[in-house]
């Protein structure tokens, strides 16, 4: 069972990480915070369309909510709403939807705010895939790698057009990239890693894997191909020593996950070569000496 906890968590901070450079760099980490909320009420919805949670109708619905919140956060900073102003009402807005609609169907549905919150990645191993009498493993684990082969191959074949969007969006118009076609399709990948995580970790937790494993990246590279392994890395160097913290302390397996990237980041902000804050101190104290 600890094999299929590990896997499942891989593959989310994985798809996460990746996904999130993209998100550091355009400086719209608080957009993956937004779309791991405002998701929630396309899933209910699913759900109480199809009574299953493992719906390809979910992953629909769940990007077509995420892009609907970021549309309308787009279209409300066209109309003079500061950015940050039309992020916390749309996100919070939908978000609440969600809730409202998860309450009035808990007691007909298998569906509670648990499940869409905080995920629970231990029981994993219990909720298999099943064709033609055939155990095929966790649901989990061929829905997050389906995922993650969606992402990895989106993201192959327009790197460079999602590389200029990310630095330049300005050149990328000018060299006829239509920037907003892959600003949308980005956020479609948002939204379906987040829906696609939120049985493992939830919808509060995944946010820290959408930003945590990508900043700590960040510090540590200036080139955005390794920067995406460094966070691949990281979001799995997470889930292996969040899950032995959860064993240590007998506690949350998700919360534990992301406390670990949360201390990567943290070891990495004080110890990067270019970024860490105790390197930049002592490079400070040598120049000061070298000018005295």
């Amino acid at each position: 069972m600890d094999f299929w906890i590990l896997l499942t968590g891989s593959l989310a901070a994985v798809s996460c990480a990746v996904l999130g450079c993209f998100l550091i760099l355009r400086r719209m980490a608080l957009m993956g915070d937004a779309i791991s909320h405002s998701v929630l009420p396309g899933i209910v919805v699913a759900y109480m369309i199809s009574g299953s949670r493992d719906s390809i109708l979910m992953l629909v619905a769940a990007a077509i909510m995420g892009l609907l919140c970021v549309f309308l956060i787009q279209w409300f900073n066209n109309r003079g709403i500061q950015s940050d102003a039309s992020i916390g009402v749309i996100f919070t807005s939908l978000f609440a939807i969600g809730v409202v609609l998860v309450s009035l169907n808990a007691r007909q549905v298998d569906l509670d705010l648990d499940c869409v919150l905080y995920g629970e990645i231990a029981y994993t191993a219990w909720n298999t895939l099943q064709i033609g009498g055939m155990d095929l493993g966790p649901r989990s684990v061929w829905l997050l790698g389906g995922t993650l082969l969606l992402v990895l191959t989106v993201i192959g074949l327009f790197y460079k057009q999602f590389k200029l969007c990310a630095f330049d969006p300005m050149l990328a118009l000018a060299l006829g990239i239509p920037a907003a076609l892959f600003h949308y399709l980005l956020m479609g990948l948002v939204s379906v890693a987040t829906v696609s995580s939120f049985e493992s970790v939830g919808a509060i937790l995944v946010v820290g894997l959408l930003v945590i494993p990508p900043s700590t990246a960040y510090l540590l590279t200036d080139r955005l191909g390794a920067m995406i392994l460094i966070s691949a890395a990281c979001g799995v160097a997470s889930t292996v020593l969040g899950f032995a913290l959860a064993v240590w302390l007998d506690a949350s397996i998700a919360g534990c996950i992301v406390a670990a990237a949360a201390i990567l980041f943290a070891v990495t902000f004080l110890l990067s070569p270019k970024h860490g804050l105790l390197f930049a101190r002592l490079r400070r104290t040598r120049l000061s000496r070298s000018t005295a």
